[in-house]
Parts: structure tokens; C-alpha cells; sequence
């Protein structure tokens, strides 16, 4: 019988990753920032204090376990429903990772705590690191990030280029844009001089495709990031995820008598249960990352819907499921 996993998850699907095996460091939205476009909900209470927050030993053990089990994936990503930086001893975890796995890592981080020397001496031992950046001016900054009040934009671009004259590996720098928001002429040349500035082997383009911490997020569509992907330059692409299904799915996820409730929870419930609680996933997302026909996977969906478990929400006529908590 398949252990339950405390830290890991997946491996689940990821349009920059591919199948992406996922270690959670951090509790529950223990985070720097507040970002109102948040797919996990609001940070109730931001913060820079770096602890050992998830024994990194325990971690090790739990990792090593499931590679026994032949787990395939492209990468191992430390991530999860925090930022994996306030995490005091990162490093350590990423050596002992790279003991048990040849399997590339990677750290995705929002980059706020990059500033910090013992940060950046941590992330230097990842294979990629996949910080982000959504604005080039602190009133911007603000508005979105919504971040701890010792961290400036400032010191978070200071913190990326520092990271950048050390760092031998890929820095993917991810940047969200929400209309009317970020998307003006002066915001998009104040994030194309830091990015100039950071000199990101990539730029990943994205937008609110998922529900949002804060409800009146508006999504850019894909022609217009397309449009702010060219003039950010050569190494920039959209990977906002576009093609959900729509809600014409809707009529067989909300009836009652579509599926027989199981009295068990199956590991792939508790698998399934483990994904959404990293972020809202779409039936794609849930069938992709368990490998799992999309019958199967509404059958456990619907069963763990029935006991309170699974919350459904819709984002742009999109149907997406997510933990309550």
C-alpha cells in the first residue's frame, strides 16, 4: 500500500516543466508576498523570517521512498503553497536531493528574498531556478504583490541581477500580467529594463487563466500577451495555459447521480486530494497528472465532492477544482 506523502506531490503537469515531481517545504501560504493573483487564496500574514519549517530529514526519507517506486519525472521542483525560500535550510535539502536523483532540480521562487546572500548561496545549488518578477516600479509592485514591508522592488531586481552574476545555471523569470494593471506602456518598459538588467536565460508570459485570490482579476488574452511577448524580446514566450475545458463539463460534474460514492478513499484520491491542495487543477490537469482516464478521475472527484473535500469554481467558463482549505 502506497505511503501517504506529506511533502510531495504530483508528479503533475507543467507547461515549463513538463511532468514535474513537487516537494512542499513551506505550510500553507507562508509567504512574502500577498499576490492578488494568487491561486491559492490570500497570505493571511506575510513574512521574512527563514525557518526549518518541514524537517528537511524527513523530507529525504519520503523522496527517496517514492523514487523506489519508479517515479517519471522531468524534474523535481521545490515549490509548493509557500515560498520554498523562507525555508532556512534549502540548500541542504537540494544537495541531499541531488545524492538520491540525477533527475534535474528545480526551485520556484517569487525571488523577493534573492537579496540575501545566504538565499542566493542556497538556490546556486539547483540545476534552474524560476523566480518572478511582475512589475518594474514599486507602486505596481505593490499593487499586485502586495509584499512584506522589507521588501522593496528595489531590492528584489538588486537581489535577481546579484543572482544572476553568480548563478552558473537557467533562471526562467515568470511575469504575470493582469489587465489594466501591468499591462500599460510605462509598466511593460519598466519590466523590460529589469529584465535587461537580469538577463533571464527565459521569460515566461502569464496570466490569470485560474481563479485568483482576489475576484475582479482580469486575464489578458492570448494576442495581447503575445503582442507584450514581442517586445520584451527574443527569449520570451507565452505559457499561459489557454485550452481548458470549457463549461459544457459542467453538467456532468454537478449532477448527484452521475457516480456511485465510494466508502474508501483510494491513493489516488489522497493523490488527487494532494494536487489540488498545491493549486485549483482542471479535469486535464487532474487526468495528465495521475494518469488517469477523465471518467476515473470524475468518479474521484465526485465522490470526494459529495464528502467536502473538492470545491468547484469557474474561472472565465473554465471548471476548475480545488481544496477548501
Amino acid at each position: 500500500m502506497t505511503k501517504k506523502k506529506n511533502f510531495l506531490y504530483g508528479p503533475v503537469p507543467s507547461r515549463r516543466l513538463g511532468r514535474s515531481y513537487g516537494i512542499d517545504i513551506v505550510p500553507f501560504k507562508v509567504c512574502t508576498l500577498d499576490c492578488v493573483y494568487c491561486q491559492l487564496g490570500r497570505t493571511p500574514k506575510t513574512t521574512t523570517e527563514r525557518k526549518e519549517y518541514a524537517p528537511v530529514d524527513e523530507i529525504l526519507v519520503e523522496l527517496k521512498e517514492a523514487l523506489r517506486e519508479k517515479v517519471e519525472a522531468d524534474f523535481i521542483t521545490i515549490a509548493g503553497s509557500g515560498e520554498p525560500t523562507l525555508h532556512a535550510h534549502l540548500g541542504r535539502l537540494i544537495e541531499g536531493i541531488k545524492e538520491l536523483t540525477n533527475i534535474t532540480v528545480a526551485v520556484l521562487t517569487n525571488g523577493t528574498l534573492l537579496y540575501r546572500p545566504e538565499v542566493r548561496a542556497d538556490c546556486y545549488k539547483a540545476d534552474v531556478v524560476m523566480p518572478s518578477l511582475d512589475a518594474g516600479d514599486e507602486q505596481t509592485f505593490r499593487k499586485i504583490n502586495r509584499p512584506n514591508c522589507d521588501i522593496s522592488i528595489k531590492n528584489v531586481i538588486s537581489g535577481l541581477c546579484q543572482f544572476r552574476e553568480e548563478f552558473p545555471g537557467q533562471i526562467w523569470l515568470e511575469v504575470f500580467f493582469i489587465e489594466s494593471i501591468n499591462t500599460g506602456d510605462e509598466q511593460i518598459a519598466s519590466i523590460k529594463k529589469a529584465v535587461e538588467l537580469i538577463k533571464p536565460d527565459k521569460i515566461h508570459l502569464n496570466t490569470a487563466v485560474r481563479p485568483t485570490a482576489e475576484p475582479d482579476i482580469k486575464r489578458l488574452d492570448a494576442e495581447h500577451l503575445q503582442a507584450i511577448a514581442e517586445r520584451l524580446g527574443p527569449h520570451c514566450e507565452v505559457i499561459a495555459d489557454f485550452s481548458k475545458t470549457r463549461g459544457t463539463l459542467s453538467s456532468s460534474i454537478d449532477s448527484q447521480e452521475a457516480f456511485t460514492p465510494h466508502k474508501k478513499r483510494s491513493s489516488t484520491a489522497s493523490a488527487l486530494l494532494s494536487m489540488l491542495k498545491r493549486r485549483p487543477c482542471s479535469l486535464s490537469d487532474i487526468c495528465a497528472g495521475l494518469d488517469i482516464k477523465p471518467n476515473d478521475a470524475l468518479k474521484h472527484i465526485h465522490d470526494l465532492q459529495e464528502s467536502g473535500f473538492i470545491l468547484i469554481e469557474r474561472k472565465d467558463g473554465n471548471v476548475f477544482f480545488k481544496s477548501p482549505v
